[in-house]
Parts: C-alpha cells; structure tokens; sequence
C-alpha cells in the first residue's frame, strides 16, 4: 500500500501573482495579501502535523499509548505516522536540536471518552482548560515538552439549556 505519497498528494495552482491585477473576488470570498485567491483551485489537502523528539524509541511508545494505538505506518528509522482521519495525520520526526518546541491541538468529537481512555494506558494531563465559550481543551506534554491537546466542545451538561 503506498501511503506516504497518497498522504503528500496536494497541491494548489495560483495563477495570479502578487500584485498583478486580476478580477475581483467573488462577493463573500475576502481578498488576501499575496493575490487574488479567486483564482485558487484546491485539488486535494492532506494535514501531517509534525513532532521533532529526541528519542525515537521512547517517543514511538508514548505516543501510541497517547493516540490508542500503534502507528499506522513508519517511513523510515527516524518517523513514525499516526493517521487520525482521512487525510490528516502526525508523525513524529527524530531532530534531536528541535525536540520540545511542537504545539499541536486536535479537535475531536469524543473528548471526554478520549482523555479518560488516555488515562487508562497511563497518560495524565499537563493541565485542562475550558474556554468563555465552554471549549475544553486538554493538554499533554510528551517526554521532550512538546505539547499535544485534544479541544472539543462544550459538554453536554455546560450547554445552554441542558441539566
């Protein structure tokens, strides 16, 4: 199964350049800074989050216990692949020098059945937030510092209207 390049397969055409006059955006759609995004087709987009570690071995397992599983695939000896949905994965990536200073945050549909899963392959929270707009966000720290949360919406009994 070839997926590292199905997971790469994304590409976007600009066809005007900065600064060079082209038609207006169509109503609703704002201009930004660099051209005219009218004309910007998005054929396909895959999202690879990537964590610089120090310790590929120590790393690979904290990470499987934080995600529930073992990666789904692994590229070379110093990457590992978790595929989250279609098209949307993190690795981990073995640069000794960068590791620690990742922030990555994953919404998710299931946050609180996700942290307390989390909790029972040994894995705490670094710390737990909830928003003004009753947002939660939970966030683990990996073995270098990077930081990994996990954001998900209001629960049930924080929502207008709900005992």
């Amino acid at each position: 199964m070839e997926l590292l390049p199905a997971a790469h397969a994304w590409r976007a055409e600009v066809t005007a350049t900065p600064g060079e006059a082209g038609p207006a955006a169509p109503a609703g759609q704002a201009a930004r800074r660099g051209g005219d995004v009218s004309r910007l087709e998005a054929v396909l987009l895959a999202l690879f989050a990537g964590i610089y570690v120090s310790d590929y071995q120590a790393a690979t397992q904290w990470y499987a216990r934080l995600l529930g599983g073992e990666p789904s695939f692994i590229p070379n000896d110093t990457e590992a692949v978790w595929e989250l949905g279609e098209h949307r994965s993190i690795y981990i990536n073995v640069r000794p020098e960068d590791a620690g200073h990742s922030v990555v945050t994953i919404f998710v549909d299931d946050l609180d059945e996700r942290v307390a899963g989390t909790a029972e392959r040994g894995i705490e929270p670094a710390k737990q937030e909830t928003y003004g707009n009753g947002v939660r966000k939970v966030v683990y720290r990996d073995p270098d510092g990077n930081e990994i949360g996990f954001g998900g919406a209001p629960s049930v009994s924080s929502r207008p209207g709900k005992a």
